[in-house]
């Protein structure tokens, strides 16, 4: 996040475009060459991850790669007839498999079983190629004494007890970070105070995570696409009555860049970070490398803004970078899995944010099976690896790991949220 400038590293509309129009060519044709190229799609059986493979599959198909595959990862089959929760989770993957999207359907598939442990490691990986090993035996029931666990409704008490601020909920694709920041936002409206939950995710999940209208709660979204004729219309606006028709429409040209829509967005995004001056604001922000990017671009604009103000009122600058490296104007709240991918993941990000003097508030660890009584072998068995993820998580912070349960049913809509809080 301290490297060069990001508008440094913007090219022009015009310049390369023959030979990046070529090279893109040459590329395409070997991809849609099925001798050469098989695209393997992996999801699980979840309804959200098999969704959003089928939306890959399908841009997939539009540029010509059609030779595709699918794997269905950790797929799981009770033996536990008497446990609810190993009836629940079953229940819920196969029902997403049933309602698998026409586009997936029909692609050739692989169905790999869930393991015993994370598939972490040459032993491990080694496995996935074995015949399916005897049902595993575990008695692991409880998370390590030393460790103290905290609720989602602790942590919410928490940041209640500051009038306003900033709160950022990050990580990975998948760990349920609309979950977690919707639920912040009802939770602290529990609590009285007055909430915009905004998000910069491009799916924008939030809507139908609430499902319905909160009083005290404003939702909202960075569309950039959005932000970007937003910011277009302002700029020719202004410049446009010392402009011929011709030079506005090179000026319009000019601004069809990806550096438009990253300065456009992150416009916005300082909009967001200032409106938590006076209320709460809880963003529900993108995947990991989507965020990096808008930090990246936070860097980038408090860099140049000491630079012109060099030699004067330096000191009375406030930039968003400023606001976010503020631990009492801005908590960040990791979110992962108990799952080792997912937490090494969550470390690499915090390391990110360190390196900016951003220093993360608390982990949420979501869907974990030790807040279960599971007496399913297998999830059993799982439950030794998800202790020892939660070791990591606890080592990686000074605030009590806040710990999410997994539900059989998906929190979806206020009173599912309210039940999460509770």
């Amino acid at each position: 996040m301290e490297g060069n400038d990001r508008g440094a590293s913007c090219l022009g509309p015009h310049s390369g475009l023959k030979m990046q129009e070529q090279l893109f060519k040459q590329a395409l044709a070997a991809l849609n060459n099925s001798a050469l190229t098989t695209v393997v799609l992996v999801t699980r059986p979840d309804k959200g991850a098999l969704d959003e493979a089928a939306h890959s599959s399908d841009e997939l198909r539009e540029l010509g790669l059609v030779n595709q595959r699918l794997v269905v990862n950790a797929v799981f089959k009770r033996s536990d007839l008497n446990d609810p929760i190993a009836a629940a989770i079953e229940a819920i993957g196969q029902r997403a498999l049933d309602q698998m999207p026409a586009s997936l359907r029909q692609l050739s598939a692989d169905y790999i079983s869930l393991k015993a442990v994370d598939s972490v490691g040459l032993p491990a990986l080694r496995g996935l190629l074995a015949p399916e090993p005897a049902r595993p035996t575990s008695t692991a029931t409880q998370a390590p004494s030393r460790l103290e666990h905290h609720t989602l409704s602790e942590l919410i008490a928490e940041l209640a007890n500051d009038e306003r601020g900033l709160i950022m909920v990050m990580g990975k694709g998948g760990v349920g970070k609309t979950t977690i920041a919707a639920a912040v936002a009802l939770g602290l409206v529990q609590h009285g105070k007055s909430v915009h939950l905004s998000t910069t995710d491009p799916a924008a999940h939030l809507a139908v995570t609430l499902n319905a209208d909160v009083k005290g709660l404003s939702v909202g979204r960075i569309d950039p696409k959005v932000e970007t004729q937003k910011y277009v219309d302002k700029i020719v606006a202004s410049r446009a009555p010392t402009l011929t028709e011709a030079e506005i429409a090179l000026l319009i040209e000019d601004l069809r860049s990806p550096c438009t829509e990253e300065v456009a967005v992150f416009h916005a995004f300082s909009r967001v970070v200032s409106q938590a001056r006076t209320s709460f604001v809880v963003l529900d922000t993108a995947p990991t490398g989507h965020s990096l990017l808008l930090m990246d671009a936070t860097g980038a604009y408090h860099r140049q803004m000491l630079r012109e103000f060099k030699g004067r009122a330096s000191d009375h600058i406030v930039t968003p970078l400023m606001r976010l490296q503020d631990a009492n104007y801005t908590k960040i709240l990791l979110v992962t899995l108990p799952e080792a991918t997912p937490v090494s993941q969550a470390t690499a990000l915090q390391d990110d944010l360190r390196r900016a003097n951003i220093e993360p508030y608390a982990w949420v660890v979501n869907k974990s099976l030790l807040a279960t009584a599971t007496t399913d072998p297998l999830l059993r068995a799982r439950l030794d690896s998800e202790q020892k993820q939660m070791t990591r998580v606890a080592d990686q912070t000074s605030h009590a790991v806040i710990v999410v349960p997994w539900t059989a049913e998906p929190p979806v809509g206020v009173a599912a949220l309210k039940h999460l809080l509770d």
